[in-house]
């Protein structure tokens, strides 16, 4: 006897969690097609959310859209699924990246279930971090969470954050100089003086934090092209701790697993009283993303930098509604 088809009201749930995913300026690039019948949710990347000028392999596409479905995951296993997924599963869809199949199991994973209560919690801090040590432990915790997305965090050695952080600042100063660039974001980033654009998605002014005083944390400074009145200035913590995330190839596939293994990072550092931030500044020009990498480590191409450490956790930013997202066919 076949499995009864999904029902709608049981995906939404899934599909609210899913869409809590981190995404460059959080455009939130993602499409969901629930097939009831097959019991598949299909997982779509949105080209007009992607960042055509910054991202033109739509690297970062796959990465937000595979952040999504690594929560998906998350909350299928939270209410008793167990999820079969194939990336890529059309060859002449290259933006179909995933198909998952829910099997109900009195068996879920229970390592995903305990990172259920992190999808909520999980927010991008833009904010000052306190210079205590991440301890070993934890650091190898969130080594190994990437590692079973199949891909590696590197948490690198002073001389080496340092280079990355001389990237970060490169990276910048090409942002500033290049007028398509800052036109592209501007299109996301919502203050008094910005632009209209779509208001439940996009970077809002109150979650730009405070602008640096003093110090070199590698985090995006939005309000350096739309200036948000009174904000406030502060000083970051000296020692920034930075993490990177990648594979050793970099094509679609890989930028698929990076992805979700980006999201389990993310939420085991949240379930382990973490913050974080990301920046993908230094990986968006081709001149730099090669030097990010450690020239001696394995990991031969790098995804994404991540400022890791304690503070104050990062305010929730819009999501689109889940029934705006999912289409049932």
């Amino acid at each position: 006897m076949s499995a009864p088809p999904l029902d709608t009201t049981a995906v939404l749930p899934l599909i609210e969690d899913a869409v809590t995913a981190p995404s460059m300026h959080n455009a939130q690039p993602w499409k969901f097609v629930l097939r009831p019948h097959d019991r598949r949710i299909e997982l779509h990347g949105d080209p007009e959310r992607a960042m055509l000028h910054t991202d033109p392999d739509l690297r970062a596409l796959h990465l937000g859209c595979a952040a999504a479905l690594f929560n998906l995951r998350v909350a299928a296993a939270d209410s008793g699924w167990e999820t079969a997924v194939t990336l890529l599963p059309d060859n002449d869809r290259p933006l179909h990246l995933a198909d998952a199949v829910l099997r109900e199991t009195t068996a879920a994973d229970p390592a995903l279930t305990a990172l259920h209560p992190a999808v909520r919690r999980r927010h991008t801090s833009r904010f000052p971090f306190t210079d205590e040590e991440i301890p070993p432990a934890v650091q190898d915790a969130l080594c190994a969470a990437a590692l079973l997305e199949g891909a590696r965090l590197v948490l690198p050695d002073a001389w080496h954050t340092e280079a990355v952080l001389e990237l970060v600042h490169d990276s910048e100063h090409s942002e500033e100089m290049d007028p398509a660039v800052r036109e592209e974001a501007a299109r996301w980033i919502h203050t008094d003086a910005a632009p209209d654009g779509p208001r439940d998605a996009g970077i809002p002014g109150y979650a730009f934090g405070p602008r640096q005083l003093g110090s070199r944390a590698p985090v995006r400074d939005f309000g350096t092209w739309s200036p948000v009145p009174g904000r406030e200035s502060a000083v970051f913590e000296q020692n920034p701790r930075i993490a990177l995330l990648g594979t050793s190839e970099d094509t679609p596939a890989d930028w698929l697993r990076a992805g979700q293994a980006l999201q389990r990072v993310l939420l085991r550092a949240t379930a382990d009283g973490l913050v974080a931030s990301m920046t993908s500044q230094p990986l968006e020009w081709p001149e730099l993303r090669w030097a990010v990498r450690d020239p001696v480590a394995p990991m031969g191409h790098v995804h994404m930098v991540l400022r890791l450490g304690y503070g104050p956790q990062g305010p929730s930013t819009p999501r689109r509604p889940a029934a705006e997202v999912l289409d049932v066919r």
